[in-house]
């Protein structure tokens, strides 16, 4: 037994406490350095050649923010990251490439610059290289999340690639086109039954809706992909976002429970988060702390894609934002 009273303070704190720092990782930095793992070891050696974006306060930990994991991964051509499944969610954002595809339960798709594509607990997926070029995407999964309720499980296929059994793209036509089949349940699904979301068709919805040039005083124009099936987040565990900052915005500062990883698709421009200035480019990488007040300032007309735990805040009531007067 111990006492409470000693500890009760640092227990039940008057807001959050967290281990994560808000920290930035530069393209032109982390690029070079994933591209030169690829002379250490092939991808069949390591299963999954990835580079893991270590919240500098929390090394060794593997994890980005107190409940999430982040990486980058690499694969040339030529080579197939064999197929295995876990309990852990994943996302994979393509930052770099063309022609790649991941596989996941029996669909295949193919991978360019900007594409969100999920492979939903469970799932059996593999990734292979049939392009001329390297292929770079960036890993989110929610790992320490998993592994703090002890439930991590995982298999590996005897095969490197899985049975294919539908065509390329039939998720998307079959639950993506504001369509369902007749004889689809809602809420059958916890993770959204489309698993790859093209950037060609995120970005042409953000450019029709800036038309209306009804802006958002913190965000710009932002928007969460969700699951067709019910409307919610296309992972149960983890919020995914794209948004568009137009040029020379200046945005109301904001504040949310949720540790937010984002990475800069189009644009250039500037994110304070506290006191802490931070300029950034196409392809770089950086991570909001939880409560953490954050500001987005853009030179040019920017397009950011995030991510975060706010899908198990929002379910257990705990999810909280505020936002600033200018």
């Amino acid at each position: 037994m111990a006492p409470l009273w000693e500890v009760l303070a640092k227990l039940v704190t008057p807001e959050p406490n967290t281990r994560t720092h808000s920290h930035i990782w530069y393209w032109k930095d982390t690029k070079n350095r994933v591209l030169d793992s690829g002379s250490i070891i092939t991808a069949e050696q390591a299963e999954r050649r990835v580079l893991i974006l270590e919240n500098p306060n929390m090394r060794g930990e593997s994890k980005i923010t107190d409940t999430l994991y982040a990486g980058l991964q690499l694969i040339l051509p030529g080579e197939v990251a064999p197929s295995h499944r876990h309990t852990q969610s994943a996302l994979r954002f393509v930052m770099h490439g063309n022609g790649a595809y991941t596989a996941v339960d029996g669909e295949k798709t193919i991978m360019r610059p900007g594409d969100f594509i999920i492979t939903p607990s469970w799932t059996w997926h593999d990734h292979g290289n049939e392009s001329n070029e390297p292929m770079i995407w960036l890993d989110g999964l929610d790992i320490p999340m998993v592994n703090h309720f002890s439930a991590s499980f995982s298999e590996k296929l005897n095969e490197d690639t899985q049975e294919l059994k539908r065509p390329e793209g039939d998720s998307l036509a079959r639950y993506g086109a504001g369509l369902l089949p007749v004889d689809h349940k809602l809420f059958d699904n916890l993770a959204s039954p489309v698993f790859s979301y093209p950037y060609d068709r995120t970005k042409e919805a953000l450019d029709k809706m800036k038309e209306s040039k009804e802006w958002d005083k913190c965000h710009g124009l932002r928007l969460k992909y969700v699951n067709p099936s019910n409307g919610g987040h296309a992972i149960p565990t983890m919020a995914t976002f794209m948004q568009l900052i137009p040029k020379s915005f200046s945005g109301n500062s904001y504040r949310s429970t949720d540790g937010t990883i984002y990475t800069v698709v189009e644009g250039q421009g500037k994110t304070t988060i506290n006191d802490q200035e931070y300029l950034w480019n196409k392809g770089d990488i950086f991570v909001v702390p939880p409560w953490a007040k954050i500001k987005h300032e853009t030179i040019d007309e920017s397009v950011l894609f995030s991510f975060s735990d706010r899908p198990v805040q929002e379910l257990l009531g705990l999810f909280r934002e505020k936002i600033y007067k200018q």
